[in-house]
């Protein structure tokens, strides 16, 4: 009786979302599968995903190849359910020596007992491949040992060279040889997910009535709150304390009173969100992704702050879900921490607004009647001027300074 096939197939991807390019194919013909195993790595415009094999056999074939575009519910590949993978020729063994020394019995081997290593993402898998290096000789920082890609990094960098070897003396050009026009250039093909970005943003510039307006916030409250309460915050909630909580706090309670700023455009309809879903902008490296805080009205400091730094991990790792970065009724980016200054983001479609945060500089300004250094941000709102008034955007952002600037607003909702 023959082995039942099993097929590999492209799984429901969430919202909006149809098909997907295969990434890259964690197995090859013929290697033995377990069950929910992750087989195939798939890239679709807002995350990327592993795709588990249903049935514990043997690969057996692969239907598309890397870098094809697949709709929802296409066979990827097919499984031999229950086959065993052929063993690797063995070597012939060795002749026994004539006289065989009598052998101690083996110490108990502590790597023979050890548990098996955290299982890697497909980006740090890729990036060890690159650089062939042993994962068991890394040391991995994220939960239960995993290793992230920050972790790799660190290593490349430790194993580096610190002095510059001396460059190579230069070739003598062939005579009468043409120029080469193509030295110091690299052609590859863009992600999917750059192709969407790079979609999206267009739409928006070309859809949208889009319009920034500015302000600038003291930070000199929010910083003294921060410094006072970081040590007893990290100590009970096991999180740092940083600046976008503040942010995410006063944007919430700013578009609960301003909830043209909260909603979008559907056809002839205005949708407004009762709830205030914020996606929080994160540099990736396939590209620049937003993971979303669900009813962030309703969240804590700590667990603003537990979220966001989840969401910078699983962004290195290339872990974050199509569902992570669905549904957001807003969106705050912060520019500040690559040391932009100042500038006009633009919209995260279909919502209508987006906040922009920037670096904290020490500025002069008016303290009354005197001059006074201080910690200041500059503040930047892009709105689509079709839903929102010029009135409610400067309010908003307005509102949103005033509780940075003072956070016990927030604790007392005034």
């Amino acid at each position: 009786m023959s082995a039942m096939r099993v097929d590999i197939a492209v799984p429901e991807l969430g919202e909006s979302v149809t098909e997907a390019t295969v990434a890259r194919w964690l197995k090859a013909p013929g290697d033995a599968v377990a069950r929910d195993e992750p087989v195939v790595e798939l890239e679709t415009d807002k995350a990327n995903l592993e795709v588990a094999a249903s049935a514990a056999g043997v690969l057996a074939e692969i239907l598309v190849d890397d870098g094809r575009d697949v709709a929802v519910g296409a066979v990827l590949g097919r499984i031999e359910e229950g086959a065993a993978a052929a063993p690797p020729d063995a070597p012939a063994p060795a002749a026994p020596p004539a006289e065989a020394a009598p052998v101690a019995a083996a110490p108990a081997n502590v790597e023979e007992t050890a548990p098996a290593p955290p299982p890697l993402s497909p980006a740090v898998r890729r990036l060890v491949a690159e650089h062939d290096l042993d994962p068991a000789a890394l040391k991995g920082s994220g939960k239960g040992g995993r290793i992230l890609k920050g972790d790799v990094i660190d290593a490349l960098s430790a194993d580096a060279p610190t002095t510059t070897p001396p460059a190579p003396a230069p070739a003598a050009p062939a005579a009468d040889a043409p120029p080469d026009t193509s030295a110091g250039e690299r052609r590859v093909p863009m992600s999917r997910l750059r192709k969407v970005i790079a979609r999206r943003l267009k739409h928006a510039q070309e859809t949208a009535a889009m319009l920034t307006t500015f302000n600038e916030a003291d930070m000199t409250a929010a910083m003294e709150a921060r410094a006072r309460y970081r040590e007893p915050f990290e100590a009970k909630h096991g999180v740092r304390l940083g600046f976008m909580s503040f942010f995410v706090k006063a944007a919430a309670v700013a578009l609960r009173e301003q909830p043209a700023l909260n909603a979008r455009i559907d056809g002839d309809d205005i949708v407004y969100n009762d709830a205030c879903h914020i996606g929080v902008a994160v540099g990736a490296p396939r590209g620049l992704v937003v993971p979303v805080l669900r009813d962030a009205g309703r969240m804590g400091f700590a667990d603003i702050e537990r979220a966001i730094a989840d969401f910078g991990r699983r962004a290195q790792d290339g872990t974050l879900t199509v569902e992570d970065m669905t549904g957001g009724t807003f969106t705050i980016s912060n520019g500040g921490v690559y040391g932009s200054l100042l500038s006009t983001p633009i919209l995260n479609p279909p919502q209508s607004a987006i906040l922009g945060m920037h670096k904290i500089e020490k500025r002069p300004v008016a303290a009354g009647d005197s001059i006074a250094l201080r910690p200041m941000m500059y503040l930047a709102l892009s709105y689509d001027h079709r839903i929102v008034d010029g009135r409610e955007a400067v309010t908003f952002l307005v509102r949103v300074k005033e509780c940075v600037e003072d956070p016990r607003r927030v604790l007392f909702d005034v």
